[in-house]
């Protein structure tokens, strides 16, 4: 730590890890000193950012005595071994979402992080939403009684969006349609987010079964419909898919007192701007923000941070759930 700030290392600066680096640039008691990437123009890019720590693997950037912590922004396929040697070196880790390929190695993490007294973190910005927070404080405050069931639907692009966004790579990396990479499809990429924001506003998962799409006629589902019940008695209908050019991530929650809907979507453009102007971050993009300020001030006053390494196994024994218990209609 130096001058009291936290100095980051970030670890996959693509897609999600550019928005990291962004709100990274924005902390003041913290700052992303040190970025590894195997992408030169990704490193290029972040030198222009101020970045002066670049490197090409992340175990070089683990080396860095000066790292406090670390944010994995790698491809689903790389999180347990680059977690476990983060662990090992003693860098506190945010992690993104799903914590690893398989339960074994989502287990190996959480032991790792244990055996080195480190803190671990999962990437779940949907737990920083003010609104889906709001909604946590009513359901504890009996205002919307007892919930019978809920919709849940997060759908997009995904893979299939137009890349010429500033940030994302393009072409699309072949990862994404390899399973033993990615570990699915749609349900592993949008379901976590959705299961995870489940999990925190009803309980725990106690059963599952699910439909999956083809649209695209690839070897993984583009979409899925799950029903899921909870150990609060309630159940949920949860619908996910990369068909959808617009996005749309809502949940429609129906009570015994009153029904009330909730989405996380993009504002208009004008909005967006006038957003930008004054605050520096539009309201999309604030719980992403938010988590990470969240996260290094966690580290700052030595607090478990949470969503933690359980979440995210508990999530991904769902999904893997899900998948075995699939239903045709």
């Amino acid at each position: 730590m130096e001058n009291n700030k936290l100095q980051l290392g970030l670890i996959g600066a693509g897609g999600v890890g550019q928005l990291h680096l962004k709100h990274g640039l924005m902390l003041k008691n913290a700052q992303i000193t040190a970025v590894a990437d195997t992408a030169k123009p990704v490193l290029e890019r972040a030198k222009t950012q101020g970045i002066k720590n670049l490197y090409p693997t992340y175990t070089e950037l683990l080396k860095n005595p000066k790292i406090d912590a670390v944010i994995i922004a790698l491809p689903t396929h790389l999180h347990h071994t680059c977690a476990l040697q983060a662990a090992e070196a003693g860098k506190d880790i945010l992690l993104e979402k799903p914590i690893t390929l398989t339960i074994k190695e989502a287990n190996d993490v959480i032991l790792a992080a244990q055996r080195n007294s480190i803190k671990l973190m999962l990437g779940y910005p949907m737990r920083f939403n003010k609104h889906f927070l709001k909604l946590k404080t009513d359901l504890a405050d009996g205002l919307i009684g007892d919930v019978e069931n809920v919709h849940a639907t997060y759908v997009c692009a995904g893979p299939f969006v137009h890349r010429d966004d500033g940030h994302s790579p393009a072409p699309v990396p072949d990862w994404w349609f390899n399973t033993q990479l990615s570990g699915g499809g749609a349900l592993t990429d949008l379901g976590c987010h959705i299961i995870n924001l489940l999990r925190m506003l009803f309980g725990e998962i106690v059963d599952i079964k699910a439909q999956f799409g083809y649209r695209y006629s690839m070897d993984f589902e583009d979409s899925a419909m799950c029903l899921a019940r909870f150990t609060s008695g309630t159940l949920a209908a949860i619908n996910v898919g990369w068909y959808a050019q617009q996005y749309l991530l809502r949940l429609d929650v129906l009570g015994s007192v009153q029904h009330t809907s909730i989405g996380h979507m993009p504002p208009k453009t004008l909005s967006a701007a006038y957003q930008m102007f004054t605050q520096g971050i539009s309201e999309f993009n604030k719980p992403h923000f938010d988590e990470l300020q969240y996260f290094v001030n966690c580290l700052h006053t030595d607090q478990e941070p949470s969503p933690t390494g359980l979440d995210g196994l508990k999530d991904l024994e769902v999904i893997v759930k899900a998948y075995e218990n699939k239903i045709t209609l």
